[in-house]
């Protein structure tokens, strides 16, 4: 994901006002943003609105949005920006925020949006039927605070012509000696890789854990740089041989008519980690209703809409991601070409409360 802002103030059926080349900002300046946006459309005194602040930028969710919209009446104006500058956004807003839902990428996030106190636990028991207990927060006497939406896999793709399949068939095995100058990787900080380190917490330790961030740091074939699609295009230029990358960003690409796009596909082999053992490392995109919402009836019903057939429906076919509701069948030609594969059984809120032991053994292991 870029960190760079791009804020969209768009009610659903009006004029849209895109900033996508905006720059960066300071808090100030996101502060004062936020008092023009609030005063330009008023958004608290109009009745039948949802503020929706979402870190999610695929333009397929257009069609997604309008479908809440033409089957409620609830008319969207929505604010979009990076994780990060979102979450500050509403922090320096405090109780004047107008947002009443939040939509985040990846558990790490949503767990840091949690701990600073912009979420209020809601009670659904729709949501608490149609999504699985370790795709949400933890369940409190007043409710939920998150729920996870769709979900994407942590997989690795390797260069058929320097690798075999055999050799990297596990997160552990990119560690192993005989992968040395292989691995490339994004940075440790980032919330994907954090996310995957907090999921080995949990299932295997702190020191099994460690012992893998220091053999991953050993077999780089570069320092960690980039996103998920530099780690592919990196992969099939035979800058190295072995990479980690989210799923929808593989498929994206093998979806692609663009012949640059398959010349790469063609120099990829693609596995599911850990089927014999764990199962592949699962993430999340997910939300919640924030905790100063003006709309909290429409903010919860736009949460139970996320979970309807049709919403899980959009999130598999425009964004190459998984329904996190079982029944919800996917028509998604990428998806179905990978075949099916096991997943791991860890609590993703578990993934998000072990972030700082994450970062702090990939800070030991100097994984940069």
């Amino acid at each position: 994901m870029s960190s760079n802002i791009s804020s969209r103030i768009s009610p659903l059926g009006a004029v849209k006002q895109r900033t996508a080349n905006w720059p960066v900002y300071g808090l100030k300046r996101l502060v004062v943003f936020a008092a023009v946006a609030c005063s330009s459309f008023a958004w608290a005194d109009k009745p039948a609105e949802l503020n929706l602040y979402s870190a999610r930028h695929y333009q397929t969710d257009e069609a997604l949005y309008n479908d809440f919209t033409k089957s409620t009446g609830i008319k969207i104006n929505r604010i979009e920006a990076s994780d990060n500058a979102l979450i500050e956004r509403l922090k320096s807003e405090g109780s004047k925020s107008p947002a009443d839902v939040i939509l985040l990428v990846d558990a790490a996030r949503l767990w840091r949006a949690e701990t600073d106190g912009l979420f209020q636990p809601i009670k659904s028991e729709y949501l608490e039927a149609r999504i699985p207990a370790n795709l949400r927060s933890q369940v409190l006497p007043e409710g939920v605070k998150w729920f996870g939406f769709s979900t994407r896999a942590r997989v690795i793709v390797y260069n058929k012509a320097r690798i075999q399949a055999s050799d990297v068939d596990s997160y552990e095995k990119l560690a192993d000696p005989r992968n040395k100058g292989q691995v490339c990787t994004r940075s440790g900080s980032h919330p994907y890789m954090l996310s995957l380190v907090g999921a080995m917490i949990d299932r295997e330790g702190i020191p099994a854990t460690e012992a893998w961030a220091r053999g991953m740091v050993a077999n780089m074939a570069r320092a960690p740089r980039g996103g998920d699609s530099d780690q592919i295009k990196a992969v099939a230029s035979g800058e190295c041989g072995v990479a980690l990358t989210n799923s929808y960003y593989f498929i994206r690409m093998l979806r692609s008519k663009k012949p640059e796009d398959q010349a790469i596909i063609a120099k990829l082999g693609f596995v599911w980690p850990n089927q014999q053992t764990s199962g592949t490392h699962i993430n999340i995109a997910g939300g919640g209703v924030a905790k100063n919402a003006p709309h909290p009836e429409s903010a919860k019903k736009f949460l139970e809409y996320l979970a309807s057939d049709a919403a899980q429906a959009y999130f598999a076919d425009g964004n190459n991601e998984w329904p996190v509701v079982a029944s919800v069948k996917v028509e998604n030609e990428g998806l179905a070409k990978l075949g099916n594969f096991k997943a791991e059984n860890v609590s993703v809120a578990a993934m998000g409360r072990n972030q700082i032991e994450a970062q702090k053994i990939l800070d030991r292991a100097r994984f940069k």
